[in-house]
């Protein structure tokens, strides 16, 4: 893959129609059953779900086996009958299963966010757009405004409309999309699975992060060079990153404001709700003085 980014580097998968066939996996943790009812049955008004069969394991911390779940997986991702793979939940075990990981040459939109920011990351790696947007159980809370923008995304050949949020850095960029989770995106640097970052702009959100810990992974990024040829950066929401100021998000806005290219904070995707979907891969446009993300790609073709 081209060190340097381009409108085509990633590839769209096909788009979903009401009714199509997806496969729902848990590749990371178990997941609370009530609130994963809920968003599968949002998800089963619109198409028809086949349930892994290892989806309720628990292995400890981990929702089965690595072998189970990383079977699961990639059974979800080459079975021709289903147009798209949903995520049960986030949490933990994602990167366990990355050494194990079989793309298939044809892309399918994986859905997810979170924990799965190791699978969007090899998948980018792969040339693939995928969707950064709700897992199940958070699909489940959300209800149904976010379940009507997620289906839009995914059925749609147009781009997702306009993200709203604060500007930081001022200036006008373009580039595709990568990043997700900042925690999970940091423990793929020097693995074979952190995607390219040259001529990207790079998401990031988190939750749960103490502002000394947002501080030292984004430290990490530019100890590693790899924010040194973005071409902007879009933050989401920093959940539960500190009270006190300054809080996780205004460490982030700090560190990334020096780097002087283009940077957007507060985007409506993450932990908080409303967690819009954001195409990974997919070419868009940062506004750091209007304070917007807007896509020129979309999800699907």
């Amino acid at each position: 893959m081209s060190s340097h980014l381009s409108m085509n580097t990633f590839r769209p998968a096909p788009a979903l129609a009401p009714g199509d066939a997806v496969s729902v996996i848990a590749p990371s943790s178990p997941f609370e059953r009530d609130a994963f009812e809920r968003g599968l049955d949002l998800l089963a008004q619109r198409y028809r779900p086949s349930l892994s069969p290892s989806l309720h394991a628990r292995d400890g911390y981990l929702a089965g086996s690595d072998e189970a779940r990383a079977q699961a997986l990639n059974a979800a991702l080459a079975d021709p009958k289903t147009k798209a793979v949903f995520c049960a939940r986030g949490g933990y075990g994602a990167t366990r299963l990355l050494p194990k990981l079989d793309v298939p040459p044809r892309p399918k939109i994986l859905v997810g966010f979170s924990d799965i920011t190791a699978l969007h990351a090899a998948l980018q790696r792969h040339g693939w757009r995928s969707v950064h947007g709700p897992v199940l159980t958070q699909l489940g809370t959300a209800g149904e405004v976010e379940a009507r923008a997620l289906f839009e995304c995914l059925e749609s050949i147009a781009p997702p409309p306009v993200l709203n949020g604060t500007p930081v850095t001022p200036g006008r960029a373009q580039g595709p999309l990568i990043g997700g989770n900042l925690s999970v995106l940091t423990r793929l640097i020097g693995t074979p699975w952190m995607p390219p970052l040259d001529g990207a702009i790079l998401f990031l959100e988190d939750v749960g992060e103490a502002p000394y810990r947002v501080d030292r992974m984004i430290t990490h990024l530019k100890l590693a060079g790899l924010t040194e040829r973005l071409n902007g950066v879009a933050l989401g929401s920093f959940s539960g990153c500190g009270d006190a100021s300054p809080n996780g998000a205004e460490v982030a806005r700090a560190e990334f404001c020096r780097l002087g290219v283009p940077c957007v904070a507060d985007l409506p995707a993450g932990h908080s709700l409303p967690n819009r979907p954001l195409v990974l891969g997919a070419q868009a446009d940062i506004d750091g003085d209007r304070g917007t993300l807007t896509f020129i790609q979309g999800a699907v073709v």
